[in-house]
């Protein structure tokens, strides 16, 4: 049995993955994880690529992702999905909160 079903902000505590981009851990379970990124305006996500499907939810900012060659600006509403194993990166326009969740969870963010 699990402590909390329920984690607030102050729960999950902000950490800059790299510069101008920073990673709250809200959820993790055996199979999925939801983290919570706040992208600061021109901020860069280099192009990479790992084992886990990710999704994604705009709340709130722009940026311009690429996924596999594919250039699309992302807006609030919009969502995305990347499998495992795909190339993507992230240019940021403008100050970003953003969603997304990961299958398997990544080791590397807990």
């Amino acid at each position: 049995m699990q402590d909390s079903y329920f984690v607030t902000p102050a729960d999950a505590p902000q950490s800059e993955q790299i510069t101008g981009v920073y990673r709250r851990t809200m959820a993790t379970t055996a199979s999925i994880m939801l983290c919570e990124f706040f992208l600061e305006r021109d901020a860069v996500v280099p192009e990479h690529q790992h084992p886990h499907e990710q999704a994604g939810y705009i709340i709130y900012g722009k940026i311009e992702m690429t996924v596999d060659g594919q250039v699309r600006i992302c807006q609030p509403g919009d969502t995305y999905q990347i499998p495992g194993g795909v190339t993507h990166s992230v240019r940021v326009l403008a100050d970003t909160l953003l969603i997304e969740v990961f299958s398997p969870p990544r080791e590397d963010f807990r």
